[in-house]
């Protein structure tokens, strides 16, 4: 069979580590082994019932079977604008200040491509999502890391970052509650972020795929409550996690309005937005009760219970994560995460994400999702418990 050269770009992007994690997985399983799959960021539970209700009622709309508009329907921008006014206090133009997305992880993605030159810098955390990696790879820049560690909260340490480094910077990504982490901001970390955004003329990307996740009745702050956010940034949000709509692949960018705009011209030129219908049903899901939302907090909130719990019973000291439905464990003497991951599998038949998949910095860590009922958790915890 001919072969055809690749452009470079593609050599050029980041290994999916996590795809080596699933075949491991895959082996135990094929062998019949009962494997508790701790190691996904998929939500487990099924998307609320009156929203499956909505795509049904779109689809059988023939107004939805034609192209949408470019730039999604207006009631979903509208309907984005609304939730935002009213969960976080922020006014938004729906029309100017929101840009429909293929799902989040898309507009991360894109970003890069909109604003970053071959050459160019983007500041990231360490550990992070890995797409943050491979947006800024596409676009032939580099990345500075940021280091989030256990003794500033897993926050960026500013104050840490080189002078030069800020000066050059054109791009920083931060998410919160945070993946892998679990760490989560204070609007004052977000005010010092935008102070630090206008000294130095940098665009921020905040990620909030986990916005709904708090614990301890505490809610997750947006970036834009910050004073002055939307002057030098935006925020991603991705109704995934928020109403367990991963597959149905919607989200949307809020903030700057030339930001907004660089978005829409380049998805311009990939898409014709989503399918009406899955329109519909989103913006149905923003607009209606958020009972469900309510619900599925809880619902982590008791599992990271069961599970942080049953680990300190069995005499692991460990964090309870105050967002995301991540646990962020700390990597057993004589381990590497990989290694200990490998551990877990192999005698305990536990699947955790090595935290070397996420950067240098979380090769001290393992990532376990609270994505399986709390009997299941208690499980893999004794389990876990019996080799180590």
């Amino acid at each position: 069979m001919k072969r055809f050269e690749q452009a470079e770009v593609m050599a050029k992007l980041p290994e999916q580590f996590f795809a080596k994690l699933v075949k491991k997985v895959s082996h135990y399983v094929e062998q019949g082994y009962d494997v508790i799959n701790l190691g996904q960021g998929n939500p487990d539970q099924p998307t609320p019932n009156h929203i499956v209700e909505a795509l049904k009622e779109g689809a059988d709309n023939p107004a939805y079977h034609k192209y949408s508009p470019f730039r999604g329907h207006s009631f979903l921008k509208q309907a984005a604008a609304d939730f935002y006014k009213r969960e976080y206090g922020v006014t938004l133009d729906p029309e100017k200040e929101v840009a429909v997305l293929f799902g989040g992880k898309t507009g991360l993605v894109e970003l890069s491509q909109c604003y970053l030159n071959s050459g160019d810098i983007a500041l990231v955390p360490d550990p992070g999502y890995p797409d943050y990696w491979s947006g800024i790879a596409m676009a032939g820049a580099k990345m500075e890391t940021m280091p989030l560690l256990a003794e500033n909260a897993f926050l960026p340490d500013y104050d840490r970052l080189e002078e030069n480094v800020l000066q050059e910077a054109k791009l920083m990504f931060l998410n919160y509650p945070n993946n892998p982490t679990a760490g989560v901001a204070t609007k004052d970390f977000f005010e010092d972020t935008v102070e630090l955004a206008k000294k130095h003329d940098i665009l921020v990307c905040h990620d909030f795929a986990y916005g709904a996740i708090g614990f301890e009745g505490k809610k997750p702050v947006s970036f834009l409550e910050a004073d002055g956010a939307k002057e030098v940034g935006i925020e991603i949000y991705t109704l995934s996690k928020t109403y367990n709509m991963a597959g149905w692949r919607v989200g949307f960018a809020v903030g700057n309005e030339q930001v907004i705009e660089s978005i829409n011209l380049l998805q311009d030129h990939f898409y014709v937005s989503l399918f009406g219908a899955v329109q519909h049903a989103a913006a149905a899901a923003l607009n209606e009760s958020q009972e469900c939302v309510d619900e599925l907090v809880a619902t982590y909130e008791k599992r990271r219970n069961a599970f942080i719990g049953r680990l300190r019973e069995n005499g692991w000291n460990v964090e309870a994560p105050k967002g995301s439905f991540f646990c962020w464990l700390p990597v057993p003497e004589g381990y590497t995460s990989e290694t200990f991951a490998d551990h877990l599998l192999e005698k305990a038949h536990v699947v955790v994400a090595p935290g070397i998949g996420f950067g240098k910095e979380g090769d001290k860590y393992v990532r376990a999702g609270l994505l399986t009922s709390e009997d299941r958790l208690i499980e893999a915890a004794d389990r876990i418990a019996k080799v180590i």
